[in-house]
């Protein structure tokens, strides 16, 4: 169950981030509130995850999933910029989470 919980912290981690976007600088009100509300919720399935997964892999796995997730969303959906060192800091961010899940 616990990586269930995580999957559902990483969607609301992508939510609140893309909300954080939209509302322009905490100016628009419902992005602002969709924000807040999926960023509480993400830490709450975050924390549930924590019960049964160790908090170091789960950190990560949290952490460079919502990365990847949200570049990609930066990309497609707000037009953002493709640079050969973002995808190269990205692959290092994925080579280190793999690296702490087979060594966990």
């Amino acid at each position: 169950m616990g990586w269930l919980y995580l999957l559902f912290a990483i969607a609301l981690e992508l939510f609140g981030t893309s909300m954080m976007k939209l509302s322009n600088g905490l100016t628009n009100l419902l992005p602002t509130i969709g924000m807040f509300a999926g960023y509480v919720l993400c830490f709450v399935f975050l924390s549930f995850a924590l019960k049964t997964i160790e908090m170091g892999v789960a950190y990560a796995i949290w952490s460079a999933v919502g990365l990847i997730l949200i570049a990609l969303i930066g990309i497609i959906f707000f037009h953002e910029s493709v640079t050969f060192p973002k995808l190269f800091g990205i692959l290092l961010i994925v080579i280190g989470v793999v690296t702490v899940k087979l060594s966990s």
